[in-house]
């Protein structure tokens, strides 16, 4: 697993954007109703960003297991204020458009032009009923009589 000894390159690189991202966005936010509480979580959106980012990397298979099993058994030392799963995976939701933007913008590679395509054809319905099936009956029809 050498992708885990990046762990604090990883994270310096998404704290570094995260910041940015949570500056330009407080330009745009609304300021928050009076009575709504406003606490922090022990984890910051970065870690668990980076989990999320590790999670991706690692050869597990569930979440659940790598987060309870890997991240707060084996990497104490990295996270050491981590949360019970429930509550990890709330925070999973807060972190989604940050991610998005940051694997869109930093992390994607150069395009090189080759693109790979997959043709398998998706089973829609039994063999059997593809006759009678009649859920893009429309869109089908005019695609055939556009082709000639």
């Amino acid at each position: 697993m050498q992708y885990f000894d990046l762990v604090t390159e990883i994270f310096v690189s998404i704290d570094d954007f995260y910041i940015q991202f949570n500056q330009k966005i407080q330009e745009f936010q609304l300021p928050a109703p009076k009575k709504q509480r406003n606490r922090s979580s022990l984890m910051s959106g970065s870690e668990v960003m980076t989990i999320l980012v590790l999670f991706h990397l690692s050869q597990h298979r569930s979440l659940k297991h790598f987060y309870l099993y890997y991240v707060k058994k084996h990497m104490q030392a990295e996270f050491p204020k981590t949360v019970s799963y429930n509550r990890f995976v709330e925070l999973m939701s807060s972190v989604l458009l940050p991610l998005t933007i940051y694997l869109k913008t930093c992390r994607s590679g150069k395009c090189s032009g080759i693109s790979f395509v997959d043709s398998t054809p998706l089973r829609v319905c039994h063999n059997k009923r593809i006759g009678s099936n009649k859920v893009f009956a429309d869109i089908a029809q005019r695609g055939k009589t556009s082709m000639g």
